[in-house]
């Protein structure tokens, strides 16, 4: 999807993230003590699992931790509360590093930040990530990583973003996950997720997190209990799910942020025309489903649409005009047999 997405849930969390990871190792090093000798010794092990791979030559016996590269150390405990090891490359060849998550990562008991990205492991996440009591983002991004997506990670409650992207993950998304109660982001897109979305997920409890499914085989219909749940990001799109999805637009209860919905390549099939808008709606892609019915005029009252395209589905009737429709071109609409007025032919 390429609409703009809101800044203060998944963009602000992610920005904060990238901040707190580069934060310089010479801070630490600045420190007159040494990591902890349970994080040292746990590194070491999590060198071996990864096969003491040329990208972690700093991680030498008998050598302070805390200065190694892709660690950070808190300056007050000296405790390791970060790891991140990643090639900054989607679809690269995985660089140096290959091998498993090892279970000693569940030993660093500091760790608030876990993100490792295009490497080449596999295997399955081990249950000793549990231990971790302290951890807010776990990010496990375009790996080789397989199985079930465990349900044992509801265990992390203090864990405020879950990637888990671009994987291997097969099964059904746990229910179980509506228990989380600080979760800002949920990212499971590219994954070969099968069964429907969760009905639990429409009574979360805390916090009502952006949720990332994009690109699996997820199947079945929006569960009516959404009604409830004032999501600021959903992305479904390239999945299978059917029938109507209009229990997500609503004119109230979004924040000032507004919000972003992406159900394209689907088969949803729903009467679009009367469908009513927050006025910061910030993107809308609903192409390639079965919708029809018309294009709704109260979308020319949405004040900063940056995305729109209903293109591929079964609507009919004149484009409405005013606002910010008259930004977008005809690919926001081609595909739909009876759709007319600017940018399309004249009515």
């Amino acid at each position: 999807m390429s609409a703009t997405m809101s800044i203060p849930t998944l963009f602000l969390f992610r920005f904060l993230l990238t901040s707190f990871l580069t934060i310089s190792i010479s801070d630490c090093a600045s420190t007159s003590s040494h990591c902890h000798p349970q994080d040292y010794n746990a590194l070491l092990q999590i060198k071996k699992a990864f096969n003491n791979p040329k990208n972690l030559t700093s991680w030498e016996p008998n050598t302070d931790c805390c200065q190694w590269h892709h660690i950070h150390c808190d300056l007050k405990t000296n405790r390791v509360d970060t790891v991140e090891i990643t090639t900054g490359i989607r679809h690269s060849k995985y660089g140096y590093l290959s091998g498993v998550i090892s279970p000693s990562f569940g030993d660093l008991s500091y760790l608030k930040v876990l993100y490792l990205e295009s490497l080449n492991i596999t295997g399955e996440i081990p249950i000793s990530i549990t231990k971790l009591k302290n951890l807010e983002y776990l990010l496990l991004k375009n790996l080789n990583l397989q199985g079930p997506i465990p349900t044992f990670l509801v265990q992390l409650s203090k864990l405020y973003y879950l990637d888990l992207a671009y994987n291997h993950f097969t099964g059904s998304i746990p229910p179980i996950f509506s228990k989380f109660t600080k979760l800002q982001g949920l990212e499971l897109s590219f994954n070969k997720l099968t069964g429907n979305i969760p009905e639990s997920f429409g009574h979360f409890v805390g916090v009502v997190p952006n949720l990332h499914f994009t690109n699996n085989q997820l199947t079945g219909s929006i569960p009516k209990s959404f009604a409830k749940m004032n999501f600021e990001m959903i992305e479904f799109g390239g999945n299978n799910l059917v029938g109507d999805a209009s229990m997500l637009f609503k004119t109230n209860g979004y924040s000032e942020y507004g919000y972003d919905i992406d159900l394209s390549r689907n088969m949803f099939e729903f009467d679009f025309s009367n469908i009513k808008f927050h006025k910061d709606l910030n993107s809308l892609d609903l192409s390639h489903n079965n919708i029809y019915g018309s294009v709704p005029k109260d979308l020319a009252m949405v004040k900063d649409l940056q995305f729109f395209n209903v293109s591929y589905n079964r609507l009919c009737g004149e484009i409405p005009t005013g606002g910010q429709m008259s930004k977008y071109n005809s690919s926001s609409y081609i595909g739909n047999k009876c759709l007319c007025g600017s940018p399309l032919p004249v009515c």
